[in-house]
């Protein structure tokens, strides 16, 4: 049994797992923790890294539970995030597949940042299909039984480079270097459909 926390967007790392297990489960009841990938991801723009984060009510250090962390609406984030992203990726491979969809999903208005992060998380599912049954949990778990694989908190922003589960030609590669284990948009957009089988062939190195 693998346990992750609810992330925006994830980095590659989160999905390996996904296509090695039946069943893997996401913590939404868990504290919110600040400076990790719950509210925020990484794609790879023409002059490096881009970070987006979503903005939250009451800001990031707050102590609730994932699933009643509220989003803020004060400002039009998801405008600014739908044009960094296609800022970044307007010339990549696959850019003009996913274009729409992804607009798409940008028009929906949630409340909550989990419903926000497991939206996304839906439609990376129908677009990837990995065979793992994602479940999440429906209570407060310490999750320190034997036999639990426990990586919530395991990769964040401050270490996620010590990761590197595929290697594949990024937009700006030649100008700015690879960036390793950037959210999975950044392998979409640039591998399109053999994303699933770069990813079921890769190391599940975040063990």
């Amino acid at each position: 049994m693998i346990v992750f926390e609810l992330q925006y967007f994830p980095p590659l790392i989160f999905f390996p797992a996904l296509y090695k297990e039946s069943y893997v489960y996401i913590d939404i009841y868990e504290d919110y923790h600040k400076m990790s990938f719950r509210n925020r991801c990484l794609v790879a723009g023409a002059q490096g890294i881009i970070s987006l984060s979503v903005p939250l009510l009451h800001g990031r250090n707050q102590h609730l539970p994932m699933k009643e962390v509220m989003i803020s609406d004060s400002e039009n984030w998801q405008a600014r995030h739908l044009k960094s992203i296609q800022s970044a990726y307007n010339r990549s491979p696959f850019f003009e597949y996913y274009k729409e969809e992804v607009a798409g999903l940008f028009i929906n208005s949630f409340d909550r940042l989990a419903d926000w992060n497991i939206h996304c998380l839906n439609w990376l599912r129908k677009k990837m299909e990995w065979p793992a049954e994602i479940l999440y949990t429906k209570s407060t778990v310490p999750f320190r039984s034997e036999g639990v694989d426990d990586r919530r908190n395991l990769v964040m922003p401050k270490n996620y480079i010590n990761w590197n589960p595929a290697k594949y030609r990024q937009v700006f590669e030649e100008r700015t270097g690879f960036f390793p284990n950037l959210s999975i948009l950044d392998l979409l957009f640039n591998t399109g459909p053999k994303s699933g089988e770069l990813l079921r062939n890769a190391s599940d190195v975040s063990r």
